[in-house]
Order: C-alpha cells, then sequence, then structure tokens
C-alpha cells in the first residue's frame, strides 16, 4: 500500500493566535528565497524590507528570526506577496522550518529566543 502524504498547513504549526486575525500580516518574501513551505521561519532584510529564511549568521537582517510564512509561496525568480504570523501567536517548534544554516539546537534555541521577542512563542509538543 502507497504512502500517503498531506501538504504542510497551517495547523500543523499554529495553534493559537490573537482574534480578528491581528497576528498576521502581509510581507513582501524576497526574489532568489525559493518555494516556501507554511512553518518557515523568516527574517527581515534589513535594506530592502523583505522576507527570506532565516539564516543562522550574517548582518543584512536574515539572521534574526521574526515571523513565519502561513501559507505555502514562490519566490524563486520574482518577489512574492505572502501572509506571515509575526506577533502575538503560540507554534509548535516540530512544524517550524528552518533556514538551511539553522541547522543544530543551539542555533534553532536563538531563534526560538528571537521569535519571543516578537511575541511568538515556541512550544515543545504538539
Amino acid at each position: 500500500m502507497a504512502l500517503l502524504e498531506t501538504a504542510v498547513v497551517a495547523s500543523d504549526f499554529l495553534k493559537a493566535e490573537a482574534g480578528n486575525f491581528r497576528s498576521r500580516s502581509i510581507v513582501t518574501i524576497a526574489s532568489g528565497a525559493g518555494k516556501l513551505k507554511p512553518g518557515q521561519v523568516l527574517g527581515k532584510l534589513t535594506a530592502s524590507g523583505k522576507f527570506t529564511p532565516n539564516a543562522a549568521t550574517g548582518s543584512d537582517g536574515s539572521q534574526t528570526a521574526v515571523a513565519i510564512l502561513l501559507f505555502p509561496v514562490d519566490a524563486t525568480s520574482a518577489d512574492a506577496q505572502a501572509v506571515v504570523v509575526d506577533t502575538d501567536a503560540v507554534v509548535s517548534h516540530a512544524g517550524l522550518i528552518h533556514g538551511p544554516t539553522v541547522n543544530d539546537a543551539t542555533k534553532r534555541a536563538a531563534a526560538n529566543t528571537q521569535l519571543a521577542a516578537v511575541g511568538i512563542k515556541v512550544r515543545q509538543g504538539a
């Protein structure tokens, strides 16, 4: 029997948010970010104000986690509009997707602390 795979959806990680969609914002994902899935942790580029997957190091703004993507977006070859959670929310760590350089527990913990600074609480477990 074939394995059934379902697409990643916001409910995989978003456990609570403020009423009337106050936790959400519409942002621009920078061209070249690629095809991103819900749960992607994002940093905000200082020079352009656009968002991109978070990075462990750098000085362009991507090194600071400030939002989480809610719906899939393709920013492979052009900027793309996207909906993100950027405040007053509770999320599950298991559903978050970090940039490729955020590749160990220490770096993920640092990203969780950065998200907490903007009002997003990352909880262990489901």
